[in-house]
């Protein structure tokens, strides 16, 4: 009696072992499934982030980090350049093409200009103030005009500032330390007197406002198109530019260097 009770004593047990690796078998597979169900959020956010650091880290034109509309400052001279408002920016290439034909087709004066825009307006003031005591009426409201202190000041300082700039980079370049700027400008200098010798200063001037109410909005437009060939331009350029240091700029004697800091 005792070896049967002892012989039936493995079987229940070999029975309740296998009662409980099922349930324990499938409370662990879907522990498991849940585990992958809350990890499959994380896997995605990650691969979110990297294609985002991906996209961030695309190659831009001039190595711009900011959209366009912030290189241009933000404010309302971005807006106009960029056609946010079409009517401004229609109304400001409009009077700038007016101003133009003036001057240049008309061959209208600047001085000439003025003198007989203030000659009909004060004819017409002083006409209309005289008028209005013989018909009964009020005289013309001359408003008070005054330049605000804030703003041309602000001017006069943003424009001290980039001419120290420019005058800092003209002082370190003819100290003939830095070779690739002083070629860049020289360059620079030369297609800007060739350019100047096609046309004069305003008809210059309104070439370069024009293009700044085009090219900008056009790039922001195809930029994704745009960037690639610019890449693979600027690595041409930098090749051959690399090509032309070994060969020519490396034998040409550079100026003085700075005086090293003592220790």
């Amino acid at each position: 009696m005792a070896e049967h009770v002892e012989n039936s004593d493995p079987k229940g047990e070999s029975l309740m072992e296998k009662i409980y690796d099922k349930f324990h078998g499938d409370d662990s597979s879907l522990s498991s499934e849940s585990d992958t169900e809350t990890k499959k959020p994380v896997v995605k956010s990650e691969v979110e982030a990297e294609a985002e650091t991906l996209k961030n880290k695309v190659w831009r034109l001039f190595g711009r980090e900011k959209p366009v509309h912030k290189v241009f400052g933000g404010g309302k001279p971005a807006d106009v350049f960029l056609w946010r408002n079409k009517k401004i920016s229609g109304t400001v290439l409009g009077g700038a093409t007016a101003i133009w034909v003036l001057f240049e087709l008309l061959e209208y004066h600047l001085l000439t200009l003025i003198c007989h825009i203030l000659i009909i307006t004060l004819a017409v003031l002083f006409l209309w103030s005289n008028a209005t005591t013989f018909i009964n009426k009020k005289p013309p409201h001359i408003p008070e005009v005054h330049l605000p202190e804030g703003p041309i000041l602000q001017v006069a300082s943003a424009l001290r500032i980039e001419i120290n700039r420019a005058l800092d980079l003209l002082r370190e370049i003819a100290s003939g330390r830095e070779l690739k700027k002083f070629l860049a400008v020289i360059a620079g200098l030369w297609i800007l007197s060739i350019v100047g010798s096609w046309c004069n200063f305003l008809t210059l001037f309104y070439i370069s406002f024009v293009l700044l109410h085009t090219i900008p909005v056009l790039y922001e437009k195809y930029e994704d198109k745009v960037d690639p060939f610019a890449e693979k331009a600027m690595h041409e350029i930098k090749k051959q530019y690399a090509v032309f240091d070994a060969k020519v700029l490396s034998k040409i004697p550079r100026g003085p260097l700075k005086d090293k800091k003592k220790d």
